[in-house]
């Protein structure tokens, strides 16, 4: 058996109707890797979300500037470059199945379900809002709930990973769903729902998003920039040498 048959008409989850690897039950969070069904309620998963979710709390908490502030996060996250700022408030499901690159920012009220893995190139930004949904749940209420051995209820949920580029910038209120990869050097606008693959070089929008066109030279504001703010917005040079 698995889960529930429908409203609230609960089936109980057993040890035989589990995934196996080889001789051995596979863990829920091994389950959640090979994309396969999973119940987010056991201790296991659990814990490692307190954790997280613990960290983020001292996190929002703390004065902007507070020099401790910054590796409360680091300590959580899977790994995370040398340069980088989350303004907050910040939410983080899990914090060890995100992966982050170097000058990373996230603006006010960042989200990540990394239920899934999900991996951030170099030199992203993020606006407020951003969420990264890696995570899921069947459509069909029979499928969403159950008990476990002990008559613990069980929810469940499965989750795809989440891929982004280096260069990337995703404005305010964008929303990014479990299983999509945005290229390279990507603008998504505000508002945005991305649920397909964005292609590397794109600006794309909407909700569903789409890539609307390629962002080329004809796109660049140097004219806003004063004389005296050329090298400081000179950042691909600096790259390059």
């Amino acid at each position: 058996m698995t889960y529930v048959e429908a409203f609230g008409k609960l089936k109980v989850i057993t040890a035989a109707s589990q995934l196996e690897r080889g001789n051995r039950i596979m863990t829920e969070e091994e389950k959640i890797f090979a994309g396969k069904m999973f119940n987010n309620r056991v201790p296991e998963l659990k814990a490692v979300k307190h954790q997280a979710h613990e960290a983020c709390r001292r996190y929002n908490a703390m004065a902007e500037d507070d020099p401790e502030r910054l590796p409360i996060l680091r300590e959580i996250l899977g790994s995370i470059g040398e340069t980088f700022y989350f303004q907050g408030p910040v939410q983080i499901n899990y914090g060890s199945h995100m992966f982050i690159g170097e000058n990373f920012f996230a603006n006010f009220n960042f989200v990540a379900m990394d239920d899934a893995r999900i991996y951030i190139g170099d030199n992203v930004a993020f606006g407020p809002n951003v969420s990264l949904m890696a995570t899921n749940h069947p459509l069909l209420s029979s499928e969403r709930f159950g008990l476990d051995q002990n008559g613990k209820m069980a929810m469940a949920e499965y989750a795809e990973e989440i891929h982004i580029g280096s260069n990337v910038w995703l404005a305010a209120n964008v929303v990014v769903i479990g299983g999509v990869t945005i290229g390279d050097d990507v603008v998504v606008g505000a508002g945005s729902v991305v649920t397909k693959d964005i292609p590397a070089g794109y600006l794309a929008y909407g909700d569903p998003c789409r890539a609307v066109r390629p962002i080329t030279e004809a796109d660049s504001r140097k004219d806003l920039i004063l004389e005296c703010d050329r090298e400081l917005f000179d950042f691909k040079s600096r790259q390059r040498g």
